[in-house]
């Protein structure tokens, strides 16, 4: 964990930067020993926002499962493309 007072932040930005961007690994700000902000590089950030956009789609999901609501198989969706696509050649 990476840990530095927030006066850091304005006296050594591009050390703090590479940190950050060397480590994907976010930089914790403190101003009076207590933790102020979070700082970590613009790929890492993009990422995590992707993750837990998927996690909540993912969450929906099983939440829609537990209430019985209808899904299918890889399989079952493979096949199904297939007779669409059979159906589609035919006409």
């Amino acid at each position: 964990m990476n840990i530095r007072p927030s006066a850091a932040i304005r006296q050594n930005y591009n050390e703090i930067a590479d940190l950050c961007k060397k480590s994907r690994a976010p930089v914790y700000l403190t101003k009076n020993g207590e933790g102020d902000l979070v700082v970590m590089d613009i790929e890492s950030f993009e990422r995590r926002e992707k993750e837990l956009k998927l996690a909540a789609k993912l969450m929906e999901i099983r939440e829609a499962r537990a209430q019985g609501a209808k899904y299918y198989t890889v399989e079952e969706v493979a096949a199904s493309m297939r007779v669409a696509i059979e159906d589609s050649k035919s006409r």
